[in-house]
């Protein structure tokens, strides 16, 4: 059924005519045979129904346990199990996101399957590919890596399979490469710029030289750009050099010989997982900071804990969540003290973004009372409110991407920390819309429901 059939029911308009045609036609057809347009009945599509037929769904996470975002990955299947857990026994803080989940979701107990992306691409599709031939998964995730992130929403809408992302940084993951069927929670790019662009222009004044250090694929292009496109347009900034390196890059020497040669005042750090600890640690060790600003418009989950607070001191940050924000939102402290219980530390915005890609699904298909996917899609689309661990949040519906605001942090100094986790002071909640391009600007066409 192609998008452009408009639909009564279940059924589409062109199965009503077709069906009617052939008895207009003069062909003698049964009355037995109409039935097959009966409305509630869908064709088979992806895993449907065959995934959710027994008493227990499963749904399956590719993400790196392995390689340059190893750290982040494992936070966030932290994540993403709390919510499998929560999800099945109607957790009251699962309830106040999605109502209507009692114990597991439609009456059948969830799942969760993992397998290490070691955040390529390729990897997290044949791993994926595996879960849906031999598990039936209904629900695909993963993706610290936006390249993987694009991927998966690519491989999603091929094979009719959700896909939520876990964290995805690139504004092509709902610009260009958007699809039916994927979502995306988390801030992106350009988000990041515009929250944090004004901060770092009052900061440090108009007219600044930058150098920009950026991993060589889709999330590191498309953030920098962002960034760059800001200050040069709001406060007269110039990007002197611009380092790409590739991921995984273990010495950073050449590229920081570089900026050190490129007369920049600040440098916007976009390296993310140990790219970034390792290029930070570097920076200071070659003498670039604290003489130039360091700024990472975007946060890396555990970039304090492993640099060291010494290095973080006075540092910009934007992100998308820090475990203080549950002085601000009820919803943030039932979910640092639930994951603290388990697991022993404060989430980190990754497991904090696993969470929440969970918890919204399990709102989508229990409002929507079904499990077939374009039935769950139309739920997202409905841009209605609900309630989250950054207050009220919804999704677009032209590029599924979450309206949710944008939190803008810096490093606090040693001495001012007031207990060992508390690296960051948060200095403003920005509101998501007043930073979102507009749903067409980045390119997005979703595509076919089926």
């Amino acid at each position: 059924m192609s998008h452009h059939d408009e639909t009564f029911g279940n059924v589409s308009r062109r199965a009503l005519l077709e069906a009617g045609a052939g008895i207009a036609g003069g062909a003698v057809l049964p009355a037995f045979t109409l039935p097959a347009f009966a409305v509630g009945e869908h064709s088979p599509i992806g895993t449907w129904p065959e995934g959710s037929k027994g008493n227990t769904v499963n749904v399956a996470a590719a993400v790196p346990r392995t390689g340059t975002y190893a750290v982040q990955g494992e936070d966030e299947l932290k994540g993403w199990q709390l919510a499998v857990e929560h999800i099945n026994s109607g957790d009251p803080l699962l309830k106040k996101i999605a109502p209507k989940v009692a114990n597991g979701l439609l009456g059948k107990k969830v799942n969760l399957l993992s397998a290490d992306s070691a955040a390529k691409p390729n990897q997290a599709v044949q791993e994926i590919q595996n879960f849906i031939n031999q598990n039936k998964i209904i629900l695909m995730t993963g993706s610290t890596s936006s390249a993987v992130a694009v991927a998966l929403n690519k491989f999603a809408q091929r094979e009719k399979v959700l896909y939520v992302t876990g964290i995805s940084g690139s504004n092509d993951t709902t610009g260009k490469d958007c699809v039916r069927y994927g979502f995306r929670q988390n801030f992106y790019g350009e988000t990041a710029a515009n929250a944090i662009g004004p901060v770092l222009v009052k900061a440090y004044g108009k007219g600044k030289k930058a150098a920009f250090m950026t991993p060589d694929y889709t999330y590191g292009h498309t953030v920098t750009k962002s960034v760059n496109d800001y200050l040069t347009k709001n406060g007269g900034w110039t990007q002197v050099t611009n380092q790409v390196s590739p991921l995984g890059t273990q010495d950073f020497s050449q590229y920081l010989t570089n900026i050190a040669n490129s007369g920049a005042d600040v440098i916007v750090n976009v390296n993310w997982g140990r790219d970034a600890v390792l290029s930070v640690q570097q920076a200071k060790q070659f003498g670039l900071t604290p003489k130039m600003q360091m700024v990472i418009p975007y946060q890396i989950p555990f970039l304090a804990k492993e640099a060291g607070p010494e290095l973080m001191e006075g540092v910009y940050a934007a992100t998308d969540f820090w475990w203080t924000l549950q002085d601000k939102y009820p919803l943030a402290k039932m979910f640092v003290e639930a994951f603290e219980k388990k697991y022993g530390y404060k989430p980190e915005w990754g497991a904090n973004n696993a969470y929440m890609s969970f918890a919204i699904w399990a709102r989508m298909v229990s409002e929507a009372g079904s499990f077939y996917p374009p039935d769950i899609i139309k739920q997202y689309e409905k841009g209605e409110k609900f309630d989250s661990t950054v207050g009220e949040v919804y999704f677009r519906k032209e590029d599924h991407q979450l309206v949710r605001p944008v939190v803008i942090v810096k490093g606090k100094a040693p001495n001012a920390m007031k207990n060992k986790e508390d690296y960051w002071d948060v200095l403003e909640v920005l509101p998501g819309a007043p930073l979102m391009q507009k749903p067409d600007a980045f390119g997005c066409n979703l595509g076919d429901y089926t």
